[in-house]
């Protein structure tokens, strides 16, 4: 339950952040933490369909721009899923921050790479691209500090609240 709870909370951050309510800079959501987090700990069948809900749900709030932009989105934060997925495996510390790099770094590649089919904003061809990546290294940052901060949280305050909860039960049965 308390793993839910993270991904409703994940959800509103996402919408209070676009509307500069915690006066973070863009790219500093918790949404690839949270799809992370889930294929981590979620039962396999809402790794990946809780973060996309999560996205509808908030884009629905929030609006969004082009079909192929969500596409991408969506796609990158699938991704992060799979990668929780496989952190799922043999949860290790290592494991938690390649995961979250891999993640950052796959929606900056592909999220970027939609630009170069969207009409005026670059050129369409491999100088537009290049300057796509370039305009959108800020971002690539942004992205890699709150995937990074937000994983913290979240990977970090499941297992505090587990670990307490696994001392308190052991404490009820010796007593």
């Amino acid at each position: 339950m308390f793993a839910y709870f993270l991904i409703f909370a994940a959800t509103i951050l996402r919408v209070l952040s676009h509307y500069d309510v915690l006066h973070v800079p863009p790219n500093v959501e918790p949404i690839a933490a949270m799809a992370l987090f889930g294929g981590a700990y979620l039962n396999r069948r809402f790794a990946l369909v809780v973060p996309i809900l999560a996205m509808v749900v908030s884009d629905y709030f929030i609006g969004f721009d082009s079909l192929e932009s969500r596409l991408a989105v969506y796609g990158s934060f699938s991704l992060s899923g799979l990668l929780g997925l496989w952190v799922r495996k043999n949860k290790s510390f290592e494991r938690v921050v390649a995961g979250t790099l891999a993640g950052s770094l796959a929606f900056y590649l592909i999220t970027n790479l939609v630009w170069l089919y969207t009409p005026a904003m670059y050129a369409h061809n491999w100088t537009g691209q290049a300057q796509s990546y370039l305009n959108a290294l800020p971002f690539l940052r942004n992205t890699l500090v709150g995937d990074l901060f937000y994983v913290a949280v979240m990977f970090g305050s499941f297992e505090l609240v587990r670990k307490y909860f696994a001392k308190a039960e052991r404490l009820v049965k010796e007593s």
